[in-house]
């Protein structure tokens, strides 16, 4: 079984650094079958973490996830650490904890460990905070956090959360989209805030590219094991690839034992250099 280390939430609670994505599951019931096996394939092999939300396929990739987690005896939940987020056209108070009602009765459980909104929309940001809080104070979600905030947003947040609960940033990041390194993750880092990259391989993209090949040659590594194990090497950083076939599952499991040598960094820093100035917030 997989040994995923963990990284530590402003709560005290913990949350792997390695899970899958869902993003464009449940879009197609031709693929439907395919993708409740391959999340379900990921928890076999270890994967905890399971990242979705109610935008995705319309609420069908919650079901995906709810269906791969198995129900009863066969149920695996209590092992698992499931991120939802919810749109931000139904960030108001009364709308996040609709919204959340909703997503529990799809994934077919009674808690969210972390509960995220999806980017900023037109509700104020603290009338979502206060349902966060009312929606943990039930027990309904375990921590809260944002997706997709730039530092403006974050530091606006930091002026009406209090108490400190945002449990992390999820927001796009790779190699190739380096421009969070600038300001954004030094400012999370400086109060403890976990990033959550998604779209870590730019969508397989970028694993077409030379230098990737040729680092991943010296360790016979594929170019996206290379992707991987350069995020997962950051202190703070989760992942969260999709993938929908099996072989492409294995392979990102395997960048977990993929180190990078001091070597391979500067080669790759070469490529893909590190943003010298503030840039907007790269979104999908």
């Amino acid at each position: 079984m997989l040994k995923i280390p963990t990284v530590a939430l402003p709560s005290g609670r913990v949350m792997p650094i390695f899970g899958v994505g869902t993003w464009r599951m449940g879009e197609s019931a031709r693929h439907r079958a395919d993708e409740v096996k391959a999340v379900r394939a990921a928890i076999d092999r270890g994967i905890t973490l399971i990242d979705t939300a109610e935008m995705y396929g319309d609420g069908e990739a919650e079901n995906i996830v709810a269906e791969a987690m198995g129900t009863g005896q066969n149920s695996r939940r209590d092992n698992l650490f499931v991120v939802s987020k919810v749109l931000p056209g139904n960030a108001s108070r009364r709308g996040t904890i609709a919204a959340c009602e909703r997503s529990l009765k799809r994934l077919n459980t009674d808690r969210i460990d972390l509960y995220l909104l999806h980017w900023r929309g037109g509700p104020a940001l603290g009338e979502t905070i206060a349902a966060f809080a009312e929606l943990k104070a039930a027990g309904k979600i375990l921590d809260w956090g944002v997706s997709n905030f730039d530092i403006d947003d974050m530091r606006e947040l930091a002026s009406l959360d209090t108490a400190n609960e945002c449990a992390t940033n999820q927001v796009l990041y790779n190699l190739t989209r380096r421009g969070i390194e600038f300001d954004l993750m030094p400012y999370c880092a400086k109060r403890g805030i976990p990033i959550m990259a998604y779209s870590p391989l730019e969508q397989a993209r970028m694993l077409g590219d030379a230098v990737l090949k040729a680092v991943g040659q010296r360790h016979g590594a594929t170019p996206a094991q290379v992707a991987l194990a350069w995020l997962l090497r950051q202190k703070g950083i989760v992942s969260i690839p999709k993938a929908t076939r099996l072989d492409h599952l294995h392979d990102n499991i395997a960048a977990l034992d993929l180190k990078l040598s001091a070597e391979d960094l500067k080669t790759l820093d070469a490529r893909f250099p590190s943003p010298k100035r503030a840039t907007p917030l790269d979104m999908l």
